[in-house]
């Protein structure tokens, strides 16, 4: 009997063990970033700050435009490891008629650290200062680097957490712009 049940036993834990293989074989990486929120479909909330170049920014003036906010800090490796996706995103977007707007949002880092990182990494975007991290707050962000995409009613639309992927933000973005127009 206890031979039986050994055998049994190995099978279910075996089966188990190929299903778990399975899936992360044919499941999609991307997929776990997109990420529910409260937020989404609703509207954005409101942000007043300054850029660390002590330029005003108000979100609800940003109404007309897409808006991306990458919650940043300068010492985060997963922030570090996107900026070149970042950079590349602001390029792409530069040449597009209805481009998005990139805005550095900045998570317990200094002025003079981010200035510093942008100045070796590129990305000539505006960075924004959460001193006192309502922003943050605001949209509920855990940790970052965590990525938001407001449309240009002023909806908050999607949520990314952790490290964007390669093409992740382009493939968002543009399927967003398509449900906004039809």
């Amino acid at each position: 009997m206890t031979k039986y049940f050994v055998k049994i036993a190995s099978s279910v834990v075996a089966l188990v063990v190929v299903a778990l293989l399975l899936v992360l074989v044919v499941s999609d990486p991307n997929e776990g970033q997109v990420a529910r929120s409260p937020l989404l479909g609703q509207p954005a909330p409101s942000v007043v700050s300054t850029t660390i170049d002590d330029e005003p920014f108000v979100l609800e003036r940003r109404k007309g435009s897409w808006v991306v906010l990458n919650f940043f800090n300068s010492t985060c490796v997963p922030c570090i490891n996107e900026h070149p996706l970042l950079v590349e995103f602001e390029r792409r977007e530069a040449s597009n008629p209805n481009r998005a707007e990139l805005y550095t949002v900045v998570n317990d880092d200094s002025d003079d650290a981010v200035r510093e990182f942008f100045s070796q990494n590129g990305g000539t975007w505006p960075k924004l200062r959460d001193d006192n991290g309502a922003i943050a707050v605001a949209f509920g962000v855990a940790r970052v680097p965590e990525t938001w995409i407001i449309d240009p009613n002023g909806v908050v639309r999607l949520r990314v957490v952790g490290e964007l992927s390669e093409g992740l933000l382009e493939r968002q973005l543009d399927t967003l712009r398509e449900e906004f127009t039809s």
